[in-house]
C-alpha cells in the first residue's frame, strides 16, 4: 500500500504538482494524426495534464498546440478560424501562430504595436506514428524523439486507436503492468461463444498462477509472468515498462497457426486530468507481413467501429454499468463484459476515480505495480531536486514484448533478452 501523501504525488499532474513536473519531460500523445488531417482544417481540442489546449494544423503544414482560451477575453480558440498560418479567434480577430506568437489584432488600429507584447502558451510538437506529440516541459530538457519500434514500421504493419478512461491514470496504467488478472478477468468459461477472451485450453488459462520477476532498467523495467505448465515447461509472458506510462505486452488476441504474425501491442495511459485519462492503443507487426485483422482485433477488445462516442467515449460505461449481462457472465465469460479493454475499463473505473491506495492489501502477484511505484516516486524527486528522470533517452527504442514457453529450469531473462531488446 502507499502513504496518502505519496497516492497523492502520483495521482495529481496538474501544473506544479510533483508528478505534473515529472510528465511534462516526456513526450506525450496528444491526439491522432487523422483528427487533424489536412493544412488548414478545423481545430481540435485537447486536454493533457489539467490544461485546456487546441490543436491545429496551419497553411504550411506545421502542427501547434496552444491555450484553448484566447489571453484577450479568454474566448475559446476551437472556434477559431485556421486561415494563413495561423488560428484567428473569431471574437476580436486576435491571430496566433503555432509558436503562440500574436500575428494581428483586428480590433487595434493601425500602428499599434499591441500585438507584438501578446502571445499565449504553445507546447513544442512533433508527428510520429501517426500521433502528435507534444512536450509541455522546459525547452532545453526536450527528449530524445518518441521513436518506439511500432512508430517506424509501415502504416500496413500497424492499429492505432484511443479512447476516454473515466478514472485516474494511475489505476489505469496499473492494471495495464498487471499480469495476474489477465486469465482471470478475461476468460471464457464456455467453447461454444462468440464472446472474445481467453479459451478455456489456451496456455495461459491452463497454466498456474504467475511468479512475477522484475528487472529494472534505464527506462523503467522489463519483467515476466512465469507460469508452470507441469511437464511442458514455464510460460513466459513477458512485458516492458517505458517510463512514465508506456506498456508494450505480446499480443494474445491475433491470428493463430500458419497466419500468426510476429504482433506485439500496448497501451499509452496519458492524464487528461486526475480523475481522466486517454488511453492510446497500439498493434504492430514488426515481420515483413503487414498486420491483418486488425478491425476484427479492435472489435474483440471493445473499441471497434460502433464501440465508441464521437467524444472516444465508450458505449459501455459507468452510466450503464459497462453493459454488463448478467446471463452471458453466467454461461459465457467470466465478467459478461464484451470487449477485452472494456472489462479493464470497467474492474478500474469501478474503483471511483482516483483509488485511496493506503486501503489496498497487495500480493505477491503485484510485484511489478510495486516496483512501477517505487520508481515512479523517486522519479518524481529527481526531478524536484533538478534532475533528469528515465525513460529521456533512446534506449527504449528497440523494447519489444514476447510470450514463450521455455523449460522449467530456463531462465527468462538471458533466453530471451535478445528478442526482448534486439540489437
Amino acid at each position: 500500500m502507499l502513504t496518502r501523501y505519496d497516492n497523492d504525488l502520483l495521482t495529481q499532474t496538474d501544473l506544479g504538482t510533483l508528478m505534473g513536473e515529472t510528465m511534462r519531460r516526456y513526450w506525450m500523445p496528444a491526439l491522432l494524426s487523422s483528427e487533424i488531417p489536412a493544412p488548414d482544417c478545423p481545430p481540435v481540442r485537447v486536454q493533457l495534464l489539467g490544461e485546456r489546449l487546441v490543436a491545429f494544423r496551419d497553411t504550411s503544414g506545421r502542427i501547434g498546440l496552444i491555450n484553448e482560451f484566447c489571453p484577450h477575453r479568454l474566448t475559446s480558440m476551437f472556434l477559431g478560424r485556421n486561415e494563413e498560418d495561423g488560428l484567428r479567434c473569431v471574437y476580436h480577430g486576435w491571430k496566433f501562430d503555432v509558436n503562440g506568437t500574436c500575428l494581428d489584432m483586428m480590433n487595434e488600429p493601425p500602428g499599434s504595436d499591441y500585438k507584438d507584447k501578446m502571445g499565449t502558451t504553445a507546447y513544442t510538437t512533433c508527428e510520429v506514428g501517426g500521433l502528435v506529440w507534444a512536450h509541455m516541459g522546459p525547452k532545453d530538457k526536450t527528449p530524445a524523439l518518441p521513436l518506439f519500434e511500432w512508430t517506424q514500421v509501415p502504416a500496413t504493419h500497424r492499429q492505432l486507436s484511443k479512447n476516454i478512461q473515466e478514472c485516474n491514470w494511475l489505476q489505469s496504467f496499473e492494471g495495464g503492468i498487471d499480469t495476474a488478472h489477465a486469465p482471470i478477468l478475461h476468460r471464457r468459461i464456455a467453447n461454444n461463444t462468440t464472446q472474445p477472451g481467453f479459451g478455456i485450453d489456451t496456455d495461459i488459462v491452463r497454466s498456474g498462477p504467475p511468479k512475477v520477476e522484475v528487472e529494472t532498467t534505464d527506462y523503467g523495467y522489463r519483467y515476466a509472468g512465469i507460469r508452470p505448465m507441469g511437464e511442458t515447461g514455464n510460460l513466459i509472458r513477458s512485458y516492458q515498462w517505458i517510463m512514465p506510462f508506456t506498456q508494450i505486452r505480446p499480443q494474445q488476441f491475433g491470428l493463430q497457426g500458419e497466419d500468426a504474425r510476429p504482433v506485439i501491442a500496448g497501451h499509452m495511459w496519458v492524464p487528461m486530468d486526475d480523475n481522466n485519462c486517454m488511453v492510446y492503443n497500439w498493434s504492430y507487426s514488426f515481420g515483413e507481413e503487414p498486420l491483418v485483422g486488425g478491425a476484427e482485433y479492435d472489435a474483440a477488445l471493445g473499441r471497434g467501429d460502433g464501440d465508441l462516442l464521437p467524444d472516444f467515449r465508450n458505449i459501455r460505461n459507468r452510466d450503464n454499468d459497462w453493459l454488463i449481462d448478467r446471463q452471458v457472465q453466467k454461461y459465457e465469460t467470466f465478467t459478461g463484459i464484451t470487449g477485452i479493454n472494456n472489462q479493464d475499463q470497467a474492474v478500474q473505473e469501478s474503483m471511483g476515480a482516483i483509488v485511496d491506495r493506503s486501503k489496498e492489501h497487495l500480493s505477491a502477484s503485484d510485484m511489478a505495480i510495486v516496483t512501477a511505484r517505487r520508481i515512479l516516486l523517486q522519479a518524481a524527486r529527481t526531478v524536484a531536486d533538478g534532475g533528469d528522470p528515465p525513460g529521456v533517452g533512446t534506449n527504449y527504442y528497440n523494447a519489444r514484448a514476447i510470450d514463450k514457453i521455455l523449460p522449467a529450469d530456463g531462465k527468462w531473462k538471458e533466453d530471451l533478452l535478445d528478442e526482448m531488446n534486439p540489437a
